[in-house]
């Protein structure tokens, strides 16, 4: 009998400690640590750092809605996403799959006010598209620095996800400098990680940080997993807008070859004097390419460009990326037991 009742009242006890309102013998009030006024100021804080953010860049947040098919066709369908306003003069910036096999497109603002918009420009392989409309004056947001962040910093998601306008999502940065690979198959580097909450319909809104400024692009989440969601970083988006609304495409270097990973031995190391476990194999060449005017052969092992060791066909693409068509480069390549040298141009992809 005295034990159930010593087990209700260490119940009663915790339920007042956890409430906030437990007097001891002395009759002096014992605050749970989560009662505390700092607590309470740092919520505070959290709660008007997320207000003032949302306040700020809500605006410039867009639904799209897009049509795919023709009126008539049975196979007609509708697709949402969110955008961001980066331009007052109705520069909108949003993901490529959000857009992707469509020129029916429809952003609607948080005012109420909708427009049809045109297709600037899209880049499968980053996942980014600029469309615009005809207004002008619009709400638009800061663009901020995604090199600067940190891991587990303020991060805030604003969208559209399943068709519910404006929702907000925060949580932190859970890891930078992830690869994603995007649907064109190309890698996207320095990737965002983060745990806010993303769900269909967040893909192109803005990922945020704690000042209102845009940090990211969102365009993923891992279905079978929970906390785990990536966004494009906002200076990868800085870039390829430049591009698109300069030249309608992002000019990339291309050299016209096919390469496989093929591991190397101790004594080829050796041999080379190259550190590296890893060298890109050319196994097909295009005729008439850049690498094939070059003397570029099937076979050859390109072990650097341009003395930044090369292993896989992703390490490829990440120089050529940076690397302006039209400037001439060097390629190392092992060949019949020596090393050489090779002159390329690359052209444009």
């Amino acid at each position: 009998m005295n034990s159930n009742r010593n087990a209700s009242e260490k119940f009663e006890t915790l339920i007042r400690r956890l409430s906030g309102e437990y007097h001891d013998n002395s009759g002096k009030r014992d605050v749970h640590p989560l009662q505390g006024r700092g607590d309470e100021e740092l919520l505070d804080a959290y709660s008007r750092a997320v207000t003032n953010v949302v306040e700020r860049v809500g605006p410039a947040v867009a639904a799209i809605r897009i049509v795919k098919g023709n009126a008539g066709d049975e196979l007609k369908s509708e697709g949402a996403g969110s955008g961001i306003i980066i331009a007052p003069d109705g520069f909108i910036l949003t993901n490529h799959h959000v857009i992707e096999n469509t020129s029916d497109v429809e952003v609607l603002l948080v005012d109420g006010r909708s427009f049809k918009a045109q297709i600037t420009g899209i880049d499968p392989p980053t996942d980014i598209a600029v469309v615009r409309v005809s207004a002008n004056d619009l709400p638009s947001a800061e663009l901020g620095d995604s090199d600067a962040l940190r891991a587990g910093q303020l991060a805030i998601a604003i969208g559209n996800p399943l068709g519910f306008q404006n929702t907000v999502s925060a949580g932190v940065v859970s890891a930078l400098g992830r690869a994603l690979r995007s649907r064109s198959g190309r890698l996207i580097e320095n990737v965002i990680q983060t745990d806010v909450a993303l769900n269909p319909g967040n893909s192109g809104g803005p990922l945020v940080d704690s000042r209102g400024r845009v940090i990211g692009i969102n365009t993923a989440m891992i279905f079978s997993a929970q906390g785990i969601s990536f966004s494009i970083p906002i200076n990868t988006a800085k870039w390829v807008v430049g591009e698109l609304v300069t030249h309608g495409r992002v000019r990339r270097a291309f050299l016209g070859v096919a390469v496989q990973g093929r591991s190397i031995t101790r004594r080829f190391q050796l041999h080379t004097k190259k550190n590296t476990n890893i060298a890109a194999e050319v196994v097909s060449i295009d005729a008439g390419g850049p690498a094939a005017e070059a003397g570029v052969r099937v076979g050859d092992l390109i072990l650097a460009i341009e003395d930044q060791k090369i292993e896989t066909i992703d390490d490829l693409h990440k120089y050529l990326a940076k690397h302006p068509p039209g400037k001439a480069l060097t390629l190392t390549i092992f060949r019949k037991n020596e090393l050489v040298d090779t002159r390329v141009i690359p052209g444009e992809a």
